[in-house]
């Protein structure tokens, strides 16, 4: 199972939840309600992008040292 525990698999994931949301709104709703999902789609990518970029470039916190 720790094979699975990754940033990227993770991404895709979350690509195949969106394609699954775009896809049930398109069917329910129609293509009016999809294109109001468009911002709300838009606006999780900028943050999956800006927290992709802090990952790489920020150094993660070092662990705490208990005696």
């Amino acid at each position: 199972m720790s094979r699975f525990r990754n940033y990227w698999i993770y991404s895709a994931g979350l690509a195949v939840a969106w394609v699954i949301v775009f896809v049930l709104v398109l069917t329910i709703r129609g293509a009016d309600a999809a294109r109001a999902v468009l911002p709300v789609f838009l606006g999780f990518c900028i943050g999956w992008v800006s927290t992709t970029i802090a990952r790489y470039v920020y150094p993660p916190a070092k662990r705490r040292r208990t005696q």
